[in-house]
């Protein structure tokens, strides 16, 4: 074998472990190199991915890695699933360390749509579901990914999925930037709250899984920019707009993509929304948000962009359009939520009037950012154009907004259908993490949504058609500090 296809030594192909005989290069990257050879005990193929980090990178942080890699890698062998490239054996000899791992000849889905071009939404659906299997059985033995990314996904002919470097890729606790300054690879795919220096979970694996489903039907990756730090900032400062992407799948997608890890998508919401993925006409509910949905994360102000591959700059918060709160509301099949948003809160929460803003609304502009509070009342013919960060004496916070519909979009007004909508995201998200249990108990919400007036202005012209989520002390005194969590 020449040297330009791979290790050799004098008599032979480089032996591993006195077992696996080196046949050639099959990649490289930041990572390592992964090898084709021959499983000469029980001849057949095998991929052998030889671990390297880069120089300058501190003789300690090698062994935490070495050692990280070693722990979970052998936990990887022992998953169980069809979508989990399957590792066989880990060696460590002669100072490196080498990971044995089922071959899969098969172009990578990163592959797949630079030559191809998006994906059909069906596909899209398929992959995810695969790709969802796997994850579960990771997450089930306590294994997170750290570096789901299209690269890493296989696509095989007969439209089986596989997700390779389970615990491999990514195994220092915030791998991609060592405390000696190395950034590994690219942060396209890495969640909001590990660029914050919060702990990989579950969670960082299903933002990526989002990412991802975003890149298969949209051709291009979501977040990815010139610069690292433009990638970064993209990932905590902007919200990727869907324009092929329709009905549940969008919802998925978007759903997967909440800056805040405690809002977002669990695996069997995400499970219930495939099924009902359209592969035929656009029609009804897909409709209804103008083939797109997302999920903005807050903004400073509630001006509605219209669908396109347009990106905004937001603050971390919670909102849902039309598309994904109708599937919350109808229940999608009794999966999509637990039973408390099916059940109206007001038989066990305090429920403030509802108001509408704008132009012959009960109140008058309404110009609260998520998270900000107010020291003033919410009463009639009063207007907040801006609101406070809540470290005086306040009569109410905005804990979430929800945007039922894009710009683009020419619905007709229905103020009291709006006020229930409204009132059941109000509710299920009362009732999450997003607002404090210390003193829930004294605590309710008020629903304020767009009169009819704002409703039919057109956005460019100051109209605004936000549903906002207002969290307020049940008698109407002041509140002291801020009642909501998961602010970064």
């Amino acid at each position: 074998m020449s040297q330009e296809h791979g290790p050799t030594v004098a008599h032979g192909p480089r032996m591993v472990a006195g077992r696996y005989a080196i046949l050639n290069e099959l990649g490289r990257g930041g990572m390592g190199i992964v090898w084709l050879a021959e499983d000469t005990m029980i001849g057949r193929h095998v991929a052998i991915k030889e671990l390297h980090l880069p120089e300058g990178v501190p003789h300690s942080e090698r062994t935490t890695f070495e050692q990280r890699v070693l722990r979970e890698a052998r936990t990887a062998g022992r998953l169980n699933d069809p979508a989990v490239v399957t590792v066989f054996d880990v060696v460590q000899e002669s100072g490196a360390t080498y990971i044995v791992m089922e071959l899969i000849q098969a172009p990578t889905l990163s592959d797949v749509v630079k030559e191809r071009g998006p994906l059909p939404a069906d596909q899209v659906a398929k992959v995810a579901d695969q790709l969802l299997s796997a994850l579960e059985a990771a997450h089930q033995a306590g294994i997170i990914h750290r570096d789901v990314k299209p690269s890493n996904i296989m696509l095989a002919a007969n439209g089986r999925v596989k997700l390779t470097d389970f615990g491999i890729a990514q195994s220092l606790d915030d791998p991609r930037l060592t405390s000696s300054g190395i950034l590994i690879g690219s942060p396209s795919y890495m969640a909001p709250e590990r660029i914050r220096g919060e702990e990989a979970g579950a969670p960082s694996d299903l933002w990526a899984l989002g990412a991802v489903l975003f890149y298969a039907v949209e051709g291009y990756s979501p977040f990815e920019r010139a610069t690292t730090a433009a990638t970064m900032h993209s990932i905590l400062s902007e919200v990727p707009y869907l324009t092929r992407g329709q009905g549940a799948l969008a919802s998925v997608i978007t759903g997967l993509m909440i800056n805040t890890p405690q809002a977002r998508l669990t695996s069997g919401q995400v499970r219930g929304l495939l099924g009902h993925v359209q592969t035929g006409p656009v029609t009804g509910q897909t409709m209804m948000n103008g083939g797109t949905a997302y999920f903005p994360h807050g903004q400073q102000t509630h001006a509605l962009a219209a669908a396109g591959p347009k990106k905004k700059s937001i603050n971390s918060s919670v909102a849902l359009t039309l598309a994904a709160v109708l599937a919350v509301l109808a229940g999608v099949g009794g999966y999509f939520l637990s039973s408390a948003i099916n059940t109206p809160s007001s038989s066990d929460t305090y429920v403030a009037q509802k108001f509408t803003y704008g132009p012959n609304g009960d109140l008058g502009d309404f110009g609260i950012s998520d998270g900000y509070c107010s020291e003033s009342k919410l009463q009639n013919g009063t207007s907040f154009d801006s609101g406070d960060d809540c470290k005086k004496p306040f009569y109410f916070q905005v804990y979430g907004y929800l945007e039922p519909t894009n710009s683009s979009n020419k619905f007709t007004y229905a103020g009291d259908e709006l006020k229930e909508l409204g009132d059941r995201y109000c509710a299920w998200l009362f009732k999450s993490e997003r607002v404090k249990d210390d003193i829930k108990a004294s605590l309710g919400y008020a629903v304020i949504v767009p009169s009819k007036d704002n409703w039919d202005t057109d956005t460019s012209d100051g109209g605004d058609r936000t549903v906002f989520c207002v969290v307020l002390d049940k008698s109407g005194k002041l509140l002291d500090e801020s009642q909501i969590t998961a602010r970064s």
